[in-house]
């Protein structure tokens, strides 16, 4: 492999995994739909999204995760608005340590029988998950 090639490979993984860290939805252009957050301090009880974006109005759901990056039990959300929502913050329903890895992820309002009352559940289609061309709608963080 010559040294262009190296250097091309690299910066092309380097971008992805900044696309991926970066909380943007890797799904097509969809008015900048994602979910923006970093690693921070869970000791006050919360998490919080530095920015979400929404097509809809829903929730902002934590759940947890590990390396397998695949959504865990829920435990805590937030209400959001269709739109941009800076500073959002989930009341954690469940002790989360430090070093927890944690799923910031986009849910609809739709299929439920409440509006305006998170009812999803692990699997379920109530208040389900977001998805724009396939792909979840989320970040991935971890607890300080």
């Amino acid at each position: 492999m010559s040294k262009h090639t190296k250097i091309t490979a690299f910066l092309t993984a380097t971008l992805i995994s900044a696309a991926l860290t970066s909380g943007v939805a890797l799904a097509g252009d969809h008015s900048g739909v994602g979910v923006w957050g970093d690693d921070q301090s869970v000791s006050e009880g919360t998490v919080t999204a530095k920015k979400v974006m929404t097509e809809e109005n829903g929730w902002l759901v934590v759940h947890r995760t590990d390396k397998t990056m695949k959504p865990g039990p829920v435990v805590g959300h937030a209400p959001l608005k269709k739109g941009k929502n800076m500073d959002v913050a989930a009341i954690l329903t469940e002790e989360v340590a430090s070093g927890d890895m944690l799923m910031l992820m986009v849910h609809s309002e739709d299929g439920g029988m409440k509006t305006g009352t998170f009812e999803y559940t692990l699997g379920a289609k109530e208040d389900g998950p977001v998805r724009m061309d396939g792909k979840l709608v989320m970040a991935t963080i971890t607890a300080k």
